[in-house]
């Protein structure tokens, strides 16, 4: 009986689901119907024409994004409510939908309506009587899990005639036991009450949403994103959104959440990947991290953008009528401060030019030469060549890759550094510099090294960008030609397109700004990476995720300074998730006991579930310690239908890739493995095993993990203990340890 009324169920769910995919098609045709009306206006001939082309061209590329990106997962909520007026069922999906006579056939989830979805709760019904979640894949719907929120109005509706049967497992805890895959999947259907708040919380100033892991911090975030930009479009889809995250794995892994709903006005980056045209994958030895993190570099970096270019010219000699002019290195330093005083180092190309002739004709003393006056004398001087060549030679446009090579010379590292860094932490930045090159695309830079960039890129500034004619000669830097943005005028910059849709930032410092910053794991932020990214939040609201026990940066002190100067004058919402739903009981009661024993000072959420399988601790001993790791990744491979971790220290990494290569039982999942030896490479969706080191894992879950060596792990930093209790909190199902 119990199969049959869920079948009952499922196939009554199904003939809705249909009717919404049929009325999903008709509006992508109306959407390419206006697209093809909006090119035809752009044929009329006049100015209107071409507005209401670009305007509805727009909007039906926008709504057919949201239509396609809606496909997976359309309908996922039903909410059926004590309304005697109106007893008909709502239904809640990924985007708004109407049928023909513009009635509502599913709410966004996004909109108020929507939000008794996640809010009521059986304490508080809110007039809901049965909250349904619908399993879909695809457009068929392949089970229904149920929650009763209110008894009392159950009896009262059943009494009337009305039937509401009540199946499944219910929604939440379906969810957490489904298999894991590599990438995420947004969770609209379970999110709970205490995340709700968060997600609806105001959007001005700054939303910190605290909690241990498995709390649900990194998707709760990943929803208020595509919350706000449903509430205040026009805001958010103008200034766009940045979404930091740890690592190039992590952001593969959470990729597919926004996009699935509907939103597009977004961009992803690492930590690597923040600044634009640059990409790192790999991270320095922590020791190096630790120097380069520090907040003492900005003034290093301050500094070397400040030097002469190595190597250029240091005097310039000319007769010109009767006199001998010597731009020596005293007359030169001169022109140099007054030209640094104005500002940025690039900004002032335009004018380097006219003070080198200040000071040359200030030289010029001779009868001859000045009856000629100075207009002749400029006008000869920019029309020879030794002059044009040792103007760019000595202020030559300079880009932030190429200046963040001169610290590679130990000389150089040394006098900008004097006082600020020791000699050993000198030789341990030259060390991580060695043998590598000034690549323009930043392919040879480590992730510690990007924020060191981006300081470089504020300090040098923008080189001024000329006429279309001249942007590919540099010698019309120096020719005294005009700063296209300098001539732009006030009412210019009113006429501007303000409320354009947002696009991907230039390599323009002046674009580097968004209207809200969402930073996950921030415990792990350094203060320079502070710096970073709180330069493209000036103006932004924000969200921050993060939990200290979890911090892989030593000096927690530094980065909260770093981190209240980025967010210096905005109002900030704390919000806390105490709810473990990631972890088995057995699973985190493990971890936290690890926590607890090694003094991390964790916040110990409450795991909802248990599995009746504990934690596996396998100890070798001098062993065979590949045959140990292989029966334990074959054993919880056979177990699990979904991924399996396994988590070593950097140091084997390589090693136990080649191991897992070679087994036979693993020859399916083999391809992902080696994949992974290079975060840069995005594993295949069907590859279940993953070699990873213990940062790689932040934010991310599995359903098995198997950790190699521990202690290792635990030895590799001075926040190695945090580490290793991160990697014991990856899994959902299953863990065991190798020692």
């Amino acid at each position: 009986m119990a199969d049959q009324l869920v079948d009952r169920e499922v196939a009554s769910e199904q003939a809705f689901v249909d009717r919404v995919y049929q009325q999903l098609e008709k509006a992508g045709v109306a959407a390419q119907q206006l697209a093809k009306e909006g090119h035809s206006r752009g044929k009329l001939g006049h100015e209107g024409g071409l507005v209401e082309r670009d305007a509805m061209v727009f909007q039906a590329a926008k709504r057919i994004a949201q239509l396609d990106a809606a496909h997976e997962g359309l309908v996922f909520g039903r909410l059926d409510m004590t309304d005697d007026v109106d007893p008909e069922p709502r239904y809640v999906g990924r985007i708004g939908l109407r049928d023909d006579d513009r009635d509502s056939l599913i709410i966004d989830w996004r909109a108020p309506a929507a939000a008794v979805f996640y809010q009521a709760t059986a304490a508080e019904p809110q007039d809901v009587i049965r909250r349904r979640v619908l399993r879909c894949t695809g457009p068929r719907v392949v089970g229904v899990e149920d929650e009763l929120l209110d008894a009392e109005a159950l009896s009262v509706v059943e009494a009337n005639g009305r039937e509401l049967p009540i199946v499944g497992e219910g929604a939440l805890m379906a969810q957490l036991s489904r298999a894991r895959d590599r990438s995420m999947h947004s969770i609209v259907a379970t999110i709970q009450a205490e995340q709700d708040k968060a997600i609806r919380a105001p959007s001005k100033g700054v939303v910190s949403i605290s909690g241990g892991p498995g709390t649900g911090k990194t998707v709760v975030a990943l929803h208020r994103a595509a919350y706000l930009l449903y509430n205040e479009r026009r805001r958010y889809e103008s200034g766009g959104v940045l979404i930091v995250g740890p690592s190039g794995v992590f952001m593969r892994y959470i990729e597919r959440v926004l996009p699935s709903l509907g939103e597009t006005a977004v961009a992803l980056r690492s930590l690597g990947e923040v600044v634009d045209g640059y990409r790192a994958t790999r991270h320095d030895e922590p020791a190096v991290a630790d120097v380069k993190g520090s907040e003492r570099m900005a003034e290093v970096m301050r500094r070397t953008a400040r030097q002469q270019a190595p190597g250029s010219p240091t005097e310039f000699r000319v007769f010109w009528r009767d006199d001998r002019i010597l731009l020596d290195r005293g007359a030169l330093g001169r022109v140099r401060r007054h030209l640094m005083s104005q500002g940025r180092r690039n900004k002032q190309l335009p004018r380097v030019s006219a003070a080198l002739l200040d000071a040359m004709w200030r030289q010029v003393r001779g009868e001859r030469g000045r009856e000629e006056g100075r207009t002749k004398f400029d006008d000869e001087m920019l029309s020879r060549d030794d002059f044009l060549d040792f103007a760019l030679g000595w202020w030559p446009p300079l880009d932030a890759a190429t200046v963040l090579s001169w610290l590679r010379d130990p000389e150089f590292l040394a006098r900008v550094s004097e006082g600020v860094l020791s000699t050993e932490e000198q030789q341990l930045l030259l060390k991580s510099w060695s043998g590598r090159t000034a690549a323009p695309n930043g392919t040879d830079l480590s992730i510690e090294d990007v924020p060191l960039l981006d300081e470089l890129r504020y300090a040098l500034g923008d080189v001024p960008q000329k006429a279309d004619d001249d942007r590919d000669d540099p010698m019309a830097l120096i020719e005294g030609a005009v700063d296209i943005q300098e001539l732009m005028t006030a009412s210019d910059r009113e006429y501007a397109p303000s409320g354009r849709p947002w696009a991907p930032p230039t390599h323009s410092i002046d674009d580097d700004g968004f209207a809200h910053v969402l930073i996950d794991e921030a415990q792990d932020l350094t203060p320079m990476q502070w710096r970073m990214v709180g330069r493209r939040g000036r103006a932004a609201s924000w969200t921050i995720v993060g939990d200290l026990a979890q911090s892989s940066w030593p000096a927690p002190d530094e980065a909260a300074a770093a981190r209240a100067r980025a967010l210096e004058g905005k109002q900030t919402h704390e919000f806390h998730l105490s709810t473990n739903y990631r972890n088995s009981a057995e699973i985190y009661d493990f971890a936290a006991a690890y926590a607890e024993r090694v003094g991390l000072h964790a916040d110990l959420p409450d795991a909802v579930r248990r599995t009746g399988v504990p934690p596996t601790e396998v100890v070798v001993d001098g062993g065979d310690l590949e045959a140990a790791t292989r029966e334990a990744v074959v054993g919880i491979a056979g177990q699990v239908a979904g991924t399996v971790g396994v988590v070593v220290p950097a140091a084997r990494r390589s090693e136990v890739n080649a191991w897992l290569a070679s087994w036979p039982e693993l020859a399916d999942d083999a391809a992902g493995a080696r994949a992974a030896v290079d975060s840069s490479v995005p594993p295949s969706g069907d590859d279940r095993v993953v070699v990873l080191t213990g940062l790689d894992t932040k934010g991310l879950e599995f359903d098995g993990i198997v950790v190699v060596c521990p202690s290792e792990i635990e030895a590799e930093s001075a926040t190695g203990r945090a580490t290793l209790y991160v990697v014991l909190t990856r899994a959902t199902q299953q863990l065991t340890t190798i020692s």
